[in-house]
């Protein structure tokens, strides 16, 4: 990643509460309606050769609920006939049985390696949908959500080799050509990876444009480009211009090289590595009193062509009229008066520095030049060997009963283990295929993602702390390409306490978050609101002006959540064969 911006997250302080002091478990009720399915979800099991984790991560905790973004509260899954299914709620007292508004033409029972059909919505008139088979078709829909003007119609049909689910895609004009690029997510057998998972991950980002013909247009494969990486990413969007790419994952991601691109990129590496191997302009060493510093000069500089200036905090070297050998501002004061220099066997240049403080070893010689190198001699090693010995031993735990004891493993909780990798989020640009900027997550755990505004590209919400923060990237504006849009209070910490969660959403207005477990039980997080009557805190006697409420709601039904999918409004949770509405908030 060398060249790549290392950037940080800059959270809004504005957005963040110190004084929040948790939920309160509310016992309203919560309006839930329920839809029966005609047939079940087209739910895919795990085979025995998908035993990895990031098996699990990529189809096993597969949402197969979609949410249209283009269309608030308009859902579509599809079912075991093959058919993709699509619920438009506009009264939750008077729901419409699920809608078919396109078939799979291909038989899916046919196939025993296929994984689940995906579906994104690329703009409010094209649609891409994979059927799990490693076909993957283009849609123009009409305007959906509409039974009058939505009518889904084929314009791209290709197979695309071993079995995908559709990450995401975006619609994008360029130079008055229509696109459209998706990227396309596989797990697939390493047989070179002897010691890890024996697995990898490919993310393939396909761009499709509209191609004009002998006067017929269609659309076709304008590039395919290719990205590996050893883990499932957390989070991989392309962006609304087509230009690039972000991706937050545990492992980093490449693009897997053409034969021309390899061997300039091995070309670019060797230069690098040769730069690398410039011999040092100047070698030093020193004592706790001096500083002995030696140049190498060429044998044709007399004394009277050779210039050194010392000052208390600086030194300049210069030979003959040329610009300055050395230059700059010396790590620590020096007795400029005191300091020297000589040529040695006509061929070096040695300058004695008197250190001001005697003692403090100096990291380096000029602040910010690394062209010297620093020459240790063997007693000094051995004086620093010397005085780290005490933190060292041969024998675990030498002295159980001093006053410090090293710290116990055993002691640890679970919330203090680390991950292997921590996380990192890249930009990658689509013609250099290189990453751009680079942010290093640290301990911000991924939550989850969700579409705020579908011509922005999705948010994603991290851990900080306690709490969850929602982060909108912006990639036409540099200066600002992630901001802080929102503050979940605790979030952080409350959901990492659920250890049987399946899935986390939140409402793109930002009014609650919720996530659900496997079975039934769904939690929901209301953002703090005003009270409507008087409330004290009895320890601070003080009037609470408004309070965060945690509601919960039981699901009627033993089957297994395959989807879950928040509005502003309410919460969609699909089981195998029934889809309930959970009325989350009243209507503006």
């Amino acid at each position: 990643m060398a060249g790549a911006a290392h950037c940080s997250l800059q959270v809004k302080r504005l957005l963040l509460d110190p004084k929040f002091e948790g939920y309160k478990l509310s016992l309203e009720p919560l309006a839930c309606y329920q839809l029966g399915l005609d047939a079940a979800v087209a739910e895919v099991k795990l085979r025995d050769d998908q035993y990895t984790l990031d098996h699990m991560r990529a189809f096993g905790m597969y949402n197969y609920l979609h949410l249209d973004s283009w269309y608030q509260d308009n859902v579509y899954y599809v079912d075991q006939l093959g058919r993709v299914m699509n619920v438009s709620v506009t009264l939750d007292t008077a729901l419409q049985k699920p809608r078919e508004v396109f078939r799979l033409p291909t038989d899916l029972t046919a196939y025993d390696n296929r994984l689940c059909a995906s579906i994104h919505f690329s703009s409010s008139t094209w649609v891409t949908l994979s059927d799990g088979t490693g076909r993957l078709f283009l849609i123009k829909s009409g305007k959906r959500g509409n039974s009058a003007s939505e009518k889904w119609e084929i314009v791209f049909n290709e197979e695309l080799g071993s079995p995908f689910i559709i990450a995401h895609s975006v619609s994008f004009v360029k130079s008055d050509t229509h696109s459209v690029a998706v990227l396309l997510l596989r797990v697939e057998k390493d047989e070179l990876d002897t010691k890890g998972s024996g697995f990898h991950i490919t993310l393939e980002w396909v761009t499709i444009a509209e191609i004009s013909k002998e006067g017929d247009r269609r659309y076709e494969i304008f590039k395919r480009r290719v990205l590996q990486g050893k883990s499932v990413p957390h989070y991989a969007a392309i962006e609304p211009s087509g230009d690039g790419l972000m991706i937050v994952s545990y492992k980093p991601f490449k693009f897997v090289q053409d034969e021309d691109n390899k061997l300039e990129e091995e070309n670019d590496d060797a230069k690098a590595a040769n730069e690398k191997k410039v011999d040092p302009l100047y070698y030093w060493q020193q004592t706790e009193d001096d500083v002995t510093v030696t140049v190498h000069i060429p044998q044709d500089i007399t004394k009277d062509e050779i210039k050194v200036r010392f000052s208390p905090d600086n030194i300049c070297v210069t030979l003959k009229d040329q610009p300055p050998l050395m230059e700059g501002k010396l790590y620590s004061s020096v007795d400029h008066e005191s300091c020297t220099w000589i040529i040695k066997d006509n061929k070096s240049l040695e300058i004695s520095l008197i250190k001001r403080s005697e003692g403090p070893r100096w990291p380096e010689l000029i602040i910010g030049d690394t062209r010297g190198e620093f020459i240790m001699d063997s007693s000094q090693c051995s004086e620093i060997a010397e005085s780290l010995m005490h933190l060292t031993s041969e024998v675990m735990n030498p002295n159980p009963e001093k006053e410090n004891p090293p710290c116990n493993a055993q002691e640890l909780e679970e919330c203090d283990a680390f991950l292997e990798d921590s996380a990192s989020l890249c930009r990658f640009d689509g013609d250099t295929l290189k990453v751009t900027h680079v942010i290093n997550l640290g301990s911000n755990q991924y939550l989850f993602s969700v579409v705020v505004d579908p011509r922005e590209m999705p948010c994603f919400c991290l851990r900080h702390d306690v709490d969850a923060l929602l982060w909108q990237p912006h990639s036409d504006q540099p200066e600002n390409m992630w901001e802080h849009i929102a503050t979940f209070n605790a979030l952080g910490y409350v959901q990492a306490s659920k250890q049987d969660k399946k899935f986390m959403a939140c409402a793109p207005d930002y009014s609650y978050a919720a996530l659900c477990e496997c079975l039934r039980r769904v939690f929901i997080y209301r953002q703090p609101t005003p009270l409507s009557t008087v409330l004290y805190n009895r320890k601070e006697g003080r009037q609470v002006g408004q309070v965060a409420k945690q509601l919960v709601a039981t699901l009627e039904a033993n089957d297994p959540i395959l989807g879950f999918q928040a509005t502003s409004e309410r919460l969609f949770v699909l089981t195998t064969k029934t889809l309930f509405l959970i009325k989350v908030n009243p209507g503006n």
